[in-house]
């Protein structure tokens, strides 16, 4: 059976199961509204953003708040975990295993230059746990920058299961990283966390539990979006970052500096422009094709797309490669070496030392 065939057939069964979650009605997906920000217990919360899930296209509406007396965005009302299970289902794995695993696998640049953020810290770690590891690329990339390391991986989806039997990660660890520390106590001289601490329900809690599994004197390395990156203000709902209903929290720099200092930890590095993803403008052109565009097919789609459907979203699609080869350019070789100077950056680095 062809690869199309076959993600057709797939489609076609879970359509059922799609359906019955889509009839019970979206309302049980958003926990009650909060009127406290999370991070410093602020009252005083302002809409920044309402926007709708832009990548997989499921049913719902998504705002993030912002807090005016700490500057912390968080979605409000945000997912429960039935929320949580709906909207990641089939996206980083299922249906969206094939499309994350290419993605991810092909940046060993980026995980290469996130390894060498260490070296002036830690040039010879010998162990070292990547938290919200995926399928393990970042581990694979990063031994052959600090060769005769031992990668450990957790995750809470079968993608850190994957990535031990493919050799990416010595070790692998499933589950929720704040019920797992008290076994990791102590254990890693690294814990790192790439653009997995905005994913979370508690990211304090995910601090304190990093702070648990890293050894006295190790160290934590965090990468995160940006929310005072200025492309999340010309950008808007088309900035990629705000990734909605996925990112739950966005920490400005300055919060998370201060909270790492409460639990325990010494900020030794910060990093803005080595961090930075060259794609905003690629994305948001991206995004808004996709969202004008009629939709692929998908099994939270009542019934498949007909061909008259399927032939105008290719043709509008065509239509703007002019434009996603003039975002690239963009992207690449315009801004990327000014981001940080002109404040576009779009994610920060942190490097923090167990006391």
């Amino acid at each position: 059976m062809s690869d199309a065939r076959e993600k057709t057939a797939r489609i076609a069964a879970l359509r059922a199961a799609y359906r019955a979650d889509l009839d019970a009605g979206t309302d049980r997906f958003l926990a009650p509204r909060s009127t406290a920000c999370p991070w410093c217990s602020s009252t005083r919360l302002t809409p920044r953003l309402r926007t709708t899930d832009l990548l997989q296209h499921k049913p719902g509406r998504f705002t993030l708040d912002h807090c005016a007396d700490c500057g912390h965005t968080f979605q409000n009302p945000r997912l429960t975990d039935e929320g949580l299970e709906f909207y990641y289902r089939d996206f980083y794995d299922g249906l969206g295993e094939q499309r994350m695993s290419g993605t991810f696998g092909g940046r060993t640049a980026m995980y290469r230059s996130r390894a060498e953020a260490m070296l002036p810290h830690d040039p010879a770690p010998k162990t070292w746990l990547d938290v919200g590891t995926g399928h393990g690329h970042f581990c694979e990339a990063a031994r052959a920058v600090l060769p005769g390391t031992a990668f450990d991986g957790l995750d809470f989806t079968d993608g850190v299961e994957l990535a031990a039997r493919e050799g990416r990660v010595d070790h692998a660890h499933r589950g929720a990283f704040p019920d797992l520390a008290p076994e990791l106590r102590a254990r890693y001289d690294v814990v790192s966390m790439f653009h997995y601490l905005e994913h979370s329900t508690d990211p304090d809690r995910e601090l304190r539990a990093a702070h648990e599994a890293v050894r006295p004197g190790g160290h934590l390395l965090i990468e995160v979006p940006d929310p005072e990156s200025r492309y999340a203000r010309l950008l808007g709902r088309w900035w990629l970052p705000w990734l909605q209903p996925q990112h739950l929290h966005l920490m400005p720099v300055a919060n998370l500096r201060r909270r790492l200092t409460e639990r325990g930890f010494t900020v030794v590095a910060e990093q803005h422009a080595e961090p930075h993803d060259p794609v905003d403008l690629l994305a948001a052109v991206w995004l808004a094709l996709d969202h004008t565009a009629p939709r692929e097919d998908a099994p939270w789609l009542s019934e498949r797309p007909g061909p008259l459907a399927r032939a105008a979203r290719t043709a509008l699609l065509l239509a703007g490669v002019p434009a996603l080869l003039a975002a690239t350019a963009l992207d690449r070789w315009a801004v990327r070496p000014v981001s940080h100077r002109l404040g576009l950056a779009n994610a920060y680095r942190l490097v923090a030392r167990r006391e």
